[in-house]
């Protein structure tokens, strides 16, 4: 399977649970950020220029646990910034665990082989490694030469730990389908747990001419998507179908909300109106109708998973066809 099946249970009951209440938005995955500090400035991040006022400011291990409590989340995503940076991270990881949650632990990978011990192995937790490119391309993405090679060893070593492994691979406006094919031949060959493909973000922050607009994205993910079979990609079929442009989804832009130094960000994950002190003031003041529309300019040329693919879970079950559809994807692992 694609997805661990404890996953597939947790959620499931978890839909079902927001559905009898009558909950109408409710949050799928916490975006968890402890700290905005990195040990990398690589070209397409909006974090560290965004907040490179606040680098210096982290969350404090109560925080993150109250962030926790206060989205009810089954998946938590812990990022940032590195994540192997926080000195409470192994405390933190066994903690959200211990509150039966699912933890995506999303790293860089630089770090991982001095740091990992923090760490044990679970069913549920998931080391994320971030690998744009390959060979020189990912180096010059990440902004310093030799990141390729030490995300494969870090991937290498994850799995040698019994570590469940996945990959998140951007998309931007010169990424080379043959070279990106080229990749995930490489993660395939060390046993990855999965792939994730998504288009990149334009974010305000970053002044690079790097991102792709919607008309590019359908031509390069058409261009890649017929390899995809050969590879465990996560990325769903319904979602690789939106961003083929065979499909239409709406935003869920409060599905994947964020919790950082600064405060809850709105209204999303990719980009910042205000922060919020709570969860609840979140959820109730932000103009979410405006963002689920696609309204703000900045939406027009946004396909970003985190937006879209909680858009494919929260409306499963109004297709039998698509249901039917994302049970044999995830049982043809």
């Amino acid at each position: 399977m694609r997805f661990p099946i404890q996953l597939h249970f947790d959620m499931t009951r978890y839909l079902l649970s927001n559905q009898i209440k009558g909950t109408r938005r409710f949050p799928l995955v916490l975006m968890l950020e402890p700290t905005h500090q990195c040990n990398l400035n690589c070209l397409g991040c909006g974090r560290i220029r965004e907040y490179k006022q606040t680098l210096n400011q982290s969350l404090s291990f109560e925080d993150c646990l109250d962030s926790v409590d206060q989205a009810g989340a089954p998946v938590v995503t812990i990022t940032g910034g590195e994540p192997f940076l926080v000195p409470y991270l192994g405390r933190l990881v066994r903690a959200v665990l211990h509150r039966r949650k699912h933890v995506y632990l999303c790293t860089n990978g630089t770090l991982v082989g001095e740091r990992l011990n923090q760490l044990t192995p679970d069913p549920r937790l998931t080391l994320n490694i971030h690998l744009d490119a390959f060979g020189e391309e990912h180096d010059r993405i990440m902004n310093r030469k030799g990141m390729f090679e030490e995300a494969v060893a870090a991937v290498r070593f994850a799995k040698s730990q019994g570590f469940r492994v996945s990959t998140n691979t951007t998309v931007y406006k010169e990424s080379d389908p043959a070279n990106l094919l080229k990749l995930f031949d490489v993660l395939k060959s060390l046993g990855v747990d999965g792939i994730l493909v998504s288009p990149g973000f334009e974010y305000e922050s970053v002044g690079n001419d790097m991102f792709l607009n919607r008309r590019r994205i359908h031509e390069i993910f058409r261009e890649l998507s017929p390899s995809f079979s050969k590879y465990p990609i996560i990325s769903t079929p319904l979602f690789l179908e939106f961003l083929r442009g065979e499909r239409n989804l709406s935003c869920t832009p409060w599905g994947n909300p964020t919790r950082n130094p600064a405060g809850w960000k709105s209204p999303c994950y990719l980009i910042t109106d205000t922060h919020y002190a709570t969860f609840r003031e979140l959820m109730e003041q932000t103009d979410w109708d405006r963002y689920e529309a696609g309204e703000d300019p900045r939406c027009r040329d946004c396909m970003v998973h985190c937006g879209f693919e909680a858009s494919v879970v929260r409306t499963l079950g109004k297709s039998p066809r698509d249901l039917a559809k994302m049970i044999l994807w995830n049982l043809n692992a």
